[in-house]
């Protein structure tokens, strides 16, 4: 194997800005709905207009779909991007099944986000902000961690699909850019979010 794959520096630290980031979009939506919790008609200070706005999000059952509020499963899951990042910062080789293991809960995060965005847009009408910035970094997140465990074996491909991961882990960024660009061009065409806004 080659060095970076053993030791990739460059994915460890957008796991650890992507997962403090992704953690304080989470703390905040939770405070936000603490706080509709203790004022019930108040307005969330995330609560921008009828379109941006956090409010209606939180309080759907959308934003408890498992019975409590979804921020709190960023304020537990962010940590481990956060700990595997820094682990690979400070030397930490890990065994293959990890990388399979740690893909797995990148790939539900990724899902549910997803089904969280087609919610958001074509449900609730909605765009929420710490939403979004949740959105931002957990896509990224998911392409870059599924590029590396293919890279590595972590997942049965050929020897030239690993290579192409390898190449590809290159491009991460406009992979990001395209799939935000995408997200925009449903929320227009469903939102008309240029003329709320202009």
């Amino acid at each position: 194997m080659t060095a970076p794959r053993n030791r990739p520096v460059a994915l460890a630290v957008w796991l650890v800005i992507a997962g403090a980031v992704g953690w304080w979009a989470a703390f905040s939506l939770t405070m936000e709905r603490l706080h509709l919790l203790e004022n019930p008609g108040a307005s969330a200070s995330c609560d921008f207009s009828p379109l941006v706005q956090c409010g209606r999000n939180l309080e759907s059952w959308q934003g408890a779909v498992f019975g409590f509020p979804n921020p709190i499963l960023g304020l537990a899951g962010w940590i481990a991007p956060v700990v595997v990042g820094a682990a690979i910062l400070a030397g930490a080789r890990f065994a293959r099944w990890f990388w399979a293991v740690f893909l797995l809960g990148m790939a539900s995060a990724f899902g549910f986000v997803v089904w969280l965005i087609g919610q958001s847009v074509y449900v609730l009408g909605t765009l929420c902000p710490w939403c979004m910035v949740t959105w931002v970094v957990t896509i990224p997140s998911f392409y870059a961690v599924l590029l590396h465990a293919v890279r590595i074996g972590a997942l049965p491909a050929p020897a030239r699909m690993r290579a192409a991961a390898d190449r590809l882990m290159g491009w991460l960024p406009l992979m990001a850019v395209l799939s935000y660009a995408a997200i925009a061009v449903l929320a227009e065409l469903r939102l008309e979010v240029l003329d709320a806004l202009f």
